[in-house]
């Protein structure tokens, strides 16, 4: 009688891979035109945008990735306050929420830094061209097996 097997072969265990870290959390509501946007930006350039009714996923580049880190380092953000409001409140102004390396900064139209108005210009930018159909991103596809 013969017998078979893997006795005394041992495999190695698989080390899961990490989720994809946050990026950006931006998030823009209100103004004239009732704005209620979301942007999550995943460091592996896979994105997530919810606008009213609609969620999609989009795809950016490392080119997107570096010009977003760079205007966010310009801004040197991790120096500015957490609050920027306008003492006198109005329901036309457009409020933002912005977190980016575990670090929220909440303003206003009428508030905003000027140091901060390229960051918020450019994760609009991101929001205006995401528009054009794209095919649905797996923000975890990029992951090493």
């Amino acid at each position: 009688m013969i017998i078979g097997g893997c006795l005394g072969t041992k495999i190695a265990p698989v080390t899961p891979a990490n989720p994809p870290a946050i990026l950006v959390d931006y998030h823009r509501t209100g103004g004239i035109a009732g704005f209620d946007d979301r942007l999550v930006i995943f460091d592996n350039g896979a994105a997530i945008i919810s606008s009213g009714h609609m969620n999609r996923e989009i795809r950016l580049n490392q080119t997107d990735i570096n010009r977003i880190t760079s205007v966010f380092t310009a801004a040197q953000f991790s120096q500015l306050e957490g609050n920027y409001t306008a003492r006198r409140g109005s329901a036309d102004l457009i409020h933002y929420t912005i977190s980016y390396h575990s670090k929220t900064v909440n303003t206003e139209d009428s508030a905003t830094p000027p140091q901060l108005q390229p960051v918020i210009d450019e994760l609009n930018r991101v929001l205006k061209t995401s528009t054009s159909p794209e095919r649905p991103v797996n923000p975890f596809a990029n992951m090493p097996t």
